[in-house]
């Protein structure tokens, strides 16, 4: 005879969630972990995949490793971590060149000044990084379209007056979606 208080041998035992056995603990202990890509389970993830959950130094790095790379997908972290560290560096250039205008201006007889070397220097700065970093500008922001599974022709609704730019922040800020995998050109 069996015991009452023992679930019958036969029957199917139905677990609750919290008995399941977890299929996928990497995503537990990161959030933001990447998905696996076929070969790269081991090693570093390509560089043609985009870095979710990428580090301030990782996202400076693959900046300028995908200098102009319009090809493939950038995450929100690869985006918005470059976007800080290119606006904090603008702001600093645009300070030194605003002091380097008053401090070491001399007056002219009629009374209007002439800026100093420090404004003259860092006009010059601005001016070359400016051009340095436009085209991986855009190749991040072309990328971070894809990964929102937009076509980098969305870019250009920027230079719409007004509403593009707005437009195009609030497009580069949407999370990510798995169909811009389309735009993935692995490279083995």
């Amino acid at each position: 005879m069996s015991d009452p208080h023992q679930f019958p041998q036969n029957a199917v035992q139905q677990q609750w969630p919290s008995e399941q056995p977890r299929q996928n603990q990497r995503w537990e202990s990161n959030p933001y972990a990447a998905p696996t890509y076929p070969g790269t389970a081991a090693g570093p993830l390509p560089l043609w995949a985009p870095l979710y959950g990428a580090t301030l130094p990782e996202a400076v790095s693959r900046f300028f490793r995908k200098y102009a790379t319009f090809s493939g997908r950038a995450s929100r972290s690869e985006f918005w971590w470059w976007a800080l560290v290119n606006g904090i560096f603008s702001l600093v250039l645009n300070v030194v060149t605003m002091v380097g205008r008053t401090v070491g201006a001399s007056l002219r007889p009629d009374g209007t000044s002439i800026p100093g070397p420090v404004y003259w220097i860092g006009l010059i700065l601005s001016v070359i990084i400016s051009l340095a970093i436009i085209v991986p500008n855009m190749a991040l922001s072309v990328r971070r379209l894809h990964d929102a599974n937009m076509s980098g022709w969305t870019y250009l609704l920027g230079l719409i007056p007004f509403v593009g730019p707005i437009l195009l922040l609030v497009f580069l800020a949407q999370g990510s979606k798995p169909e811009g995998q389309r735009f993935d050109k692995p490279t083995w």
